[in-house]
Protein backbone atom coordinates (compact mmCIF):
# COMPACT_ATOMS: atom_id res chain seq x y z
CA UNK A 1 0.00 0.00 0.00
CA UNK A 2 2.83 2.37 0.86
CA UNK A 3 4.51 1.65 -2.46
CA UNK A 4 1.27 2.30 -4.34
CA UNK A 5 0.83 5.66 -2.63
CA UNK A 6 4.44 6.57 -3.44
CA UNK A 7 3.88 5.57 -7.05
CA UNK A 8 0.73 7.74 -7.17
CA UNK A 9 2.63 10.73 -5.75
CA UNK A 10 5.33 10.29 -8.37
CA UNK A 11 2.69 10.12 -11.10
CA UNK A 12 1.06 13.29 -9.78
CA UNK A 13 -2.17 11.59 -8.77
CA UNK A 14 -3.88 13.41 -5.94
CA UNK A 15 -5.15 11.39 -3.06
CA UNK A 16 -8.67 12.25 -2.00
CA UNK A 17 -8.96 13.40 1.57
CA UNK A 18 -12.15 12.87 3.52
CA UNK A 19 -14.53 15.81 3.40
CA UNK A 20 -15.15 17.79 6.54
CA UNK A 21 -18.64 18.28 7.91
CA UNK A 22 -18.49 21.90 6.77
CA UNK A 23 -17.56 20.85 3.21
CA UNK A 24 -20.35 18.26 3.14
CA UNK A 25 -22.85 20.86 4.31
CA UNK A 26 -21.68 23.35 1.69
CA UNK A 27 -21.90 20.73 -1.08
CA UNK A 28 -25.40 19.77 0.06
CA UNK A 29 -26.40 23.46 0.01
CA UNK A 30 -24.98 23.90 -3.49
CA UNK A 31 -26.80 20.81 -4.77
CA UNK A 32 -30.09 21.92 -3.21
CA UNK A 33 -29.70 25.36 -4.77
CA UNK A 34 -29.01 23.82 -8.19
CA UNK A 35 -31.99 21.50 -7.79
CA UNK A 36 -34.23 24.51 -7.08
CA UNK A 37 -32.90 26.36 -10.13
CA UNK A 38 -33.47 23.31 -12.31
CA UNK A 39 -37.04 23.02 -11.03
CA UNK A 40 -37.60 26.70 -11.78
CA UNK A 41 -36.36 26.46 -15.36
CA UNK A 42 -38.40 23.28 -15.84
CA UNK A 43 -41.58 25.15 -14.87
CA UNK A 44 -40.69 28.07 -17.14
CA UNK A 45 -39.87 25.64 -19.94
CA UNK A 46 -43.25 23.91 -19.66
CA UNK A 47 -45.05 27.25 -19.75
CA UNK A 48 -43.09 28.43 -22.78
CA UNK A 49 -43.51 25.09 -24.56
CA UNK A 50 -47.26 25.08 -24.05
CA UNK A 51 -47.46 28.67 -25.31
CA UNK A 52 -45.52 27.68 -28.44
CA UNK A 53 -47.66 24.62 -29.16
CA UNK A 54 -47.98 24.09 -32.88
CA UNK A 55 -45.09 26.42 -33.74
CA UNK A 56 -42.21 24.07 -34.54
CA UNK A 57 -39.58 26.79 -34.97
CA UNK A 58 -40.43 28.49 -31.67
CA UNK A 59 -40.56 25.16 -29.87
CA UNK A 60 -37.11 24.23 -31.20
CA UNK A 61 -35.68 27.50 -29.86
CA UNK A 62 -37.33 26.92 -26.49
CA UNK A 63 -35.96 23.37 -26.29
CA UNK A 64 -32.44 24.56 -27.15
CA UNK A 65 -32.57 27.35 -24.57
CA UNK A 66 -33.79 24.85 -21.96
CA UNK A 67 -30.93 22.46 -22.77
CA UNK A 68 -28.36 25.26 -22.52
CA UNK A 69 -29.79 26.50 -19.22
CA UNK A 70 -29.68 22.99 -17.72
CA UNK A 71 -26.09 22.46 -18.87
CA UNK A 72 -25.04 25.85 -17.47
CA UNK A 73 -26.56 25.12 -14.05
CA UNK A 74 -25.03 21.64 -13.92
CA UNK A 75 -21.62 22.95 -14.99
CA UNK A 76 -21.66 25.67 -12.36
CA UNK A 77 -22.62 23.10 -9.73
CA UNK A 78 -19.73 20.82 -10.73
CA UNK A 79 -17.28 23.74 -10.56
CA UNK A 80 -18.55 24.90 -7.19
CA UNK A 81 -18.40 21.39 -5.72
CA UNK A 82 -14.85 20.94 -7.04
CA UNK A 83 -13.81 24.21 -5.35
CA UNK A 84 -15.33 23.12 -2.05
CA UNK A 85 -13.59 19.74 -2.29
CA UNK A 86 -10.26 21.50 -2.85
CA UNK A 87 -10.86 23.59 0.24
CA UNK A 88 -11.56 26.88 -1.47
CA UNK A 89 -14.56 28.96 -0.46
CA UNK A 90 -17.40 28.69 -2.95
Amino acid sequence: MVRLRAKDREAGVEQETPLTAKQKAEIARLRQEAKAKLAEIEILHRDAASAAAGKAEDLAKIEERHRIDRERIESRLESAVAKVKKGKSG
